[in-house]
C-alpha cells in the first residue's frame, strides 16, 4: 500500500461571522434598552397649626392566663366569672364605654375565657377592642 504524502497548509480560523454576531447582539441591546429619566417634583407640603392634645385616653387591658383567670389593669380579680368581670371592668371604666380596650390572653388560654372577657366589654358597650396574645415568656404579638 502505497500513501501520498498530502502537503501541508496552514489552518485560519475566519473570525469575521464571530465579529457580526457581536455587532448584532450590540446593536440588539442598545435597541431594547429603556432608559428611563427621573423627574422630581417640587412639593410644599402643609404644616399643622393646631395645639398637641393634652392627655391620651387612658385604656383598660384585660389580662386572661393560661388558666383562664383575669386581671384588670393588671389587678388579678378573684373569680374568673362574667359577673366579676363585668363588676371590675365599669368600676375602672367609670361607666366611659368609648375608653379603648386590649384584652391580652396567654396563647395557651382557652378560647372560651376570650369569648367570655369579649361579652363582658361588649355588655358594657365598649366598641374600641384590641386583641393581643402573650407567649409563655411575656412577649406579645
Amino acid at each position: 500500500m502505497k500513501f501520498a504524502r498530502r502537503e501541508r497548509r496552514d489552518v485560519e480560523i475566519n473570525i469575521t461571522p464571530l465579529i457580526d454576531v457581536v455587532f448584532l447582539l450590540l446593536i440588539f441591546m442598545l435597541v431594547s434598552t429603556t432608559f428611563t429619566k427621573q423627574t422630581q417634583l417640587s412639593i410644599d407640603l402643609p404644616e399643622a397649626t393646631g395645639e398637641p392634645r393634652a392627655a391620651q385616653e387612658t385604656q383598660i387591658e384585660i389580662s386572661i392566663t393560661k388558666d383562664g383567670g383575669y386581671a384588670v389593669n393588671q389587678v388579678p380579680l378573684a373569680e374568673s366569672d362574667l359577673a366579676t368581670l363585668r363588676r371590675a371592668l365599669q368600676e375602672v371604666s367609670g361607666g366611659d364605654s368609648s375608653r379603648p380596650m386590649i384584652i391580652t390572653a396567654d396563647y395557651k388560654t382557652p378560647h372560651q375565657a376570650v369569648v367570655t372577657a369579649m361579652d363582658a366589654a361588649g355588655q358594657l358597650g365598649f366598641v374600641h377592642l384590641s386583641i393581643t396574645t402573650r407567649h409563655g415568656d411575656g412577649a406579645r404579638d
